[in-house]
Order: structure tokens, then sequence, then C-alpha cells
């Protein structure tokens, strides 16, 4: 039997894998979606993404955090979540495409009623692997998930590119996002051991609604949370102001979602594995957090500093305000990971209840905010709203704390380390390149500078993660 720290490991290495492919695939389609679509294409899309997202929600319903959190699991429960999935995105898509005319109206863009009506396509198909990729969450089979992220991202991305193109504008981005999901639910439905039947019986989701209904309604509100910005600029502001934000926020998002994704893959399997022993808990939770600033501090500062030249050499000077948004943004991106650990724990705990209440105030906090400050410039409402990201992580501490006796000092300790040797590595990155005509030579020498003197501080400091990480990987390797 493998030892937890072993699947740790393995659930980490194949997560970092299957987030690592997906950005970098992500990064290449989008250097030539970049180069072919204009920031008002990209702000068509960007308009919809809050409705798609929170009609995901609803046909998932909460039920796969709610199976991987179930001691016992049968073939019921999973037939039972696989039949409501289906049967609500079946009436969430006819209601959405009613509405697709008032969504246009909102937008004032009569052409997103055609669009939304296509679009909204994708969360009835995603529904079909709900129950299996609970089973695949459940059962830690990451490898089986990165084979199907590899192949969607293959086959989409080429699909994307080639419509864009040919001249189909954002339809290519909408069907690329169709595609993705039509190869990783026929994935899902090879890899999981799980054949739904035809016996509808739904009342083993009853032992389950009172966990999952919560569930739902926090990532409803994380939704509206992490894409208000998108609504409120399209509201008030040009559908090129949201294509720019969109663009900065895609980057941003691919920088932060390789380690929030590696995170997730292993934290709540994990976490609920050493469930009743608070202080193992304790010890395991503060581990995955100093892995997670270990790896988010210099991943997202080192974004914000190289992202001017970045986006010039990939996607054009066109890009050059979403690059400025990009630099904020990475900023308030390097405490997403660790945000996310927090509500993860959480959630093991069962406290759904907590989960979701503190993401209702987060995202009302928010929301007033954003609503304040828009007449002020999209800068300010940016400053603000990771303002306000940051210091909610004292908030999920305090809870975080009361549920398994967590140190405030000690935690802060963890991360401020990291965040220190990561602001010390990336100022000298930046004034490295500073003086440096050619852009493609500054963008390389700041990356250079920065990751160099980020080991060095490691190695001087004789920080821990470090050595364990080489060690253990080396003893796979001898192993093998």
């Amino acid at each position: 039997m493998e030892s937890l720290k072993e699947k740790t490991a393995k659930g980490l290495f194949w997560g970092g894998l299957s987030n690592g492919i997906q950005q970098l695939l992500n990064l290449v389609f989008g250097i030539f979606l970049g180069r072919l679509l204009s920031p008002s294409e990209y702000g068509m899309v960007g308009m919809l993404t809050i409705f798609s997202l929170i009609a995901g929600s609803i046909q998932e319903s909460g039920f796969i955090a709610a199976i991987v959190n179930k001691k016992e699991v049968k073939h019921e429960d999973y037939n039972a979540v696989f039949w409501f999935s289906c049967l609500t995105s079946i009436v969430i898509y006819s209601i959405l495409f009613a509405a697709a005319p008032l969504i246009a109206d909102f937008f004032h863009t009569p052409e997103l009623t055609a669009l939304a009506r296509y679009s909204f396509i994708s969360f009835v198909i995603a529904s079909l692997s709900t129950a299996h990729y609970a089973y695949l969450f459940r059962n830690l089979m990451v490898k089986q998930r990165t084979i199907a992220t590899f192949f969607a991202m293959v086959v989409s991305g080429i699909s994307g590119v080639t419509m864009a193109f040919c001249g189909f504008s954002y339809w290519g981005i909408v069907t690329q996002n169709i595609i993705y999901i039509c190869i990783t639910t026929a994935f899902a439905w090879h890899f999981a051991k799980f054949m739904p039947s035809f016996k509808i019986d739904f009342s083993p989701l009853k032992k389950m609604i009172g966990f999952s209904c919560k569930i739902l309604l926090t990532n409803i509100f994380n939704h509206i949370n992490n894409n208000i910005f998108t609504v409120i600029l399209g509201k008030f502001y040009s559908d090129k102001e949201v294509g720019n934000y969109t663009q900065a926020n895609k980057w941003n998002t691919m920088g932060h979602s390789f380690i929030t994704g590696m995170m997730n893959q292993v934290a709540q399997p994990v976490l609920a594995s050493v469930e009743g022993d608070n202080e193992r808990q304790a010890r395991v939770f503060r581990k995955m957090l100093r892995f997670a600033a270990f790896v988010a501090c210099p991943a997202m500062l080192g974004l914000s500093i190289i992202a001017p030249e970045l986006i010039e050499i990939t996607i054009g000077s066109a890009w050059a305000e979403s690059a400025k948004m990009m630099q904020i943004l990475c900023i308030g991106g390097v405490f997403i990971p660790i945000t996310t650990l927090y509500s993860n724990l959480i959630v093991t705990k069962g406290k759904s209840d907590i989960f979701l209440y503190n993401t209702i105030a987060i995202s009302v906090t928010q929301l007033s905010i954003a609503l304040i400050t828009y007449p002020i410039g999209l800068k300010v409402m940016l400053y603000a709203f990771i303002c306000v990201n940051i210091a909610w992580i004292f908030v999920w501490h305090h809870f975080v704390n009361r549920e398994i006796g967590l140190p405030l000092w000690g935690t802060i300790g963890d991360i401020s380390r990291f965040f220190a040797l990561a602001v010390i590595a990336m100022t000298a990155a930046y004034y490295s390149g500073i003086a440096i005509g050619n852009i493609y030579i500054m963008l390389g020498v700041k990356i250079i500078v920065g990751a160099s003197a980020y080991a060095a501080l490691l190695w001087i400091f004789r920080i821990p993660e470090l050595n364990e990480g080489i060690e253990f990987a080396m003893q796979k390797i001898r192993k093998k």
C-alpha cells in the first residue's frame, strides 16, 4: 500500500503535469487566437462566461464534492447524480435559450442572442460526465484526467484556431470550448468504472443534498465574485475594454490555475483521509500550504514582472492595455491557491455552511466595492478587488483555526518567507532587464535572473521544501 505522502506526491505530480500541459496548450493556442481576433471579439465571449459557469454549477449541484466526502459510495449514488445532472441541464438550457435576447439587450449587443444559444450547449454536454468525474476525483485518478485533458486541449485548440483563421471570429472560441467538453466527457466515460442504468432513483441524493446545496450556492457566488468585472465592464464600458480585461484575466488564470489545479487534484481526498486526527491534519495542511506558497509566489510575481514583454511578443502591441491589467491581477493571483487550500479544508471538515456564508460575504463585499469604484476607473477597481481577496485570507484562517487549531503566526511565516524571497528575486529580475533595448533579450534576462535568484535564495536560507522535492524525485529515480 502506498503511504499518504506517496499518494499525495503522485497526485501532485500528475496534477501538476495535467495543469502544466493545459496551461502550455492554452498559451500556444491563445497566442494564435490573440493575433487573429480583436479585443472586441474576445469581449463578446467574455460577456457570456458568467452565465455558462453558473449554469454549469447548477447542473453539477455540488454532488462531486458530496461524493468525495461520503464515507461509502454505491452505484446508486453515482446513478442518481448522473440522471439529476442530465435532467437539470436540459431545464436550465431551455430557460437560457428563451432568455438569450434579454442577455443581449442587457449588454446592448444583439449578436449575443445566437452566440449565447450556441455557447450554452456546452454545459448540457458536460452534464453527461458529472458522475463519472466524481468517480475519478474520489479515487484520485489524476493520471487518467491528465490524458483526457491533453487530447481535448490539442483537438479543441486546433479547431478553434482554424475557425478563427477562416474568419469565424468569436464562433471559433465557443466551438473550441464545446469540442473540449465533448472529448473530456468521452474520456471520463472510458476511464470511470461506472455505467449508468435506466433505473432512475433520486432517493440517494437525500443524504447528500444538505451538503451539496451549500457547495452549489458557494460555487455560484464564487463565479459571481470571479466574473463580476466582466459583467460591470460589459454594462458600463466598451466591448474593447471587456476584451482587454478578459485577455489579462486569461493569462493570470493560466498562471495561478497551474498551482490551484494541482492542489485541487489531491487536497480534499488527502485531507479527508486524515479526518479525525486534527493534529495530523494540521501538519498535512501546513505542508500543502508551504508547497502552494513555494510555487505560487515566484510564479505569479514573475508573471507580473514580464507581462508587458510577454504580451507584446506573443499577441502583439494591440493588447498593451491588457498587459497593465495583467500585472495587477497577477499580484492577487499569488494568494488564490492559498485561499483555495483553506476552503478545501473547510469542505473536508463537512462545514459547507461556513464555506457558503464566507463566500457569500466576500462576493457581496466585492460587488459593493466594484459598484462604488467603477466610476473612478478600472485600475482602482482592480486594486480594490485584490486587496479584499488578500485580506479575506485572515477570515478563512479564523474558521480553519477553529476547526483544527492552526496558529496564525505559524501560517503567516509559512507564506511570508516565500513571498519575501520571491519579491527580492523578482526585483532583481526587473532591474536586470530595465536598461536592455531588445524586448526578446529583456524577457529572457528577466526570466533567467528571476528563476536563478529565487533558487539561490532558497539554497542560501536552506528552505527545506527545495531539498525535500529534490530528495523525493531522486528516490523515485533510484527505485526505477
